[in-house]
């Protein structure tokens, strides 16, 4: 906020990110869909300025492309860009607990705000309900991220998993969701970290890469007409890869699990095409409102 309780460029810049992602992880804005500055600035009833800002932050976390000419387009993410979201986060966690104590640290009183936001994911992903399991599946990731002692790799790992949901949301929606999809362990990776369970956080790990591998292989199938290209070497399980009692340091010594979370779906707009939500209030609380990757996910 300015000194004079105003809002700042800066702010309105975020809150117009925050908005925009909103609407493409809700499926509001489908892969393919094109709009410009000025669009976006009418809609919002805000100037260009912060909407171009918050436009170009959102192309450099790989959820927009931009061009010149036709302005934005949110991007389409292909079968084989999520099998590559999901081996880069599978490599960069094991990485990680090669040597846990000096690249995750576990803090106690963080677990009990993961506990819930794993029961929340867990409830809405049961239950169907693809908007808020979003927003509380990212909550959880992004709070597990800050154990992660490095930030660089913290933020790397919330944008990798902010746009595996956008490739996986109006997917979703044109599927459904059940349990060949959706990955349900939030619950027991948390409880395997409070415990410090080495062999447990390993299972939980290799259980979430290999359900996104398989649900990639299945989209594959159907979008190829069956001929879908052979898996890539599963880099959990590989024979360079830390066995599971080197995965974990002591209880105290223990951090982010986040391997690749469950995907998400996004309903097409049809040819009408409905007007942009207006801008909600900050609310830390709503899960369909997750923040943006660098202080999100």
């Amino acid at each position: 906020m300015s000194p004079s309780g105003g809002v700042t460029r800066n702010t309105l810049r975020q809150q117009i990110a925050d908005a925009l992602r909103d609407e493409v992880l809700a499926g509001r804005l489908p892969p393919g869909r094109e709009f410009t500055v000025k669009q976006i600035a009418e809609q919002y009833g805000v100037s260009a300025t912060p909407v171009r800002e918050a436009l170009f932050d959102l192309s450099a976390q790989g959820l927009l492309a931009s061009d010149q000419h036709r302005g934005f387009q949110v991007r389409e993410f292909t079968v084989a860009d999520y099998r590559a979201m999901a081996e880069a986060r599978a490599l960069v966690v094991e990485g990680l607990f090669r040597n846990p104590a000096e690249r995750v640290a576990v803090r106690p009183e963080g677990l009990a705000s993961i506990r819930r936001r794993a029961a929340e994911a867990v409830r809405a992903a049961k239950g169907g309900d693809l908007d808020v399991l979003i927003g509380y599946d990212l909550r959880f990731w992004r709070e597990l991220g800050q154990f992660v002692l490095n930030p660089y790799i913290a933020d790397f790992l919330t944008r990798l998993r902010v746009q595996a949901w956008v490739f996986a949301v109006h997917r979703l929606r044109r599927d459904g969701m059940d349990e060949n999809v959706l990955w349900f362990g939030h619950e027991e990776l948390v409880e395997a970290i409070a415990r410090g369970d080495r062999e447990q956080v390993h299972a939980a790990m290799h259980s979430y890469y290999a359900h996104a591998l398989a649900w990639a292989d299945r989209l594959e199938a159907r979008e190829t007409g069956g001929r879908a290209a052979p898996a890539p070497p599963d880099p959990m399980s590989s024979p360079d890869s830390v066995g599971s009692s080197d995965l974990m340091g002591s209880p105290d010594s223990m951090g982010s699990a986040d391997l690749l979370g469950s995907p998400d779906s996004a309903d097409s707009m049809g040819s009408a095409e409905p007007p942009l939500r207006p801008m909600p209030a900050a609310s830390p609380e709503s899960p369909a409102s997750p923040e943006s990757p660098g202080h999100c996910a």
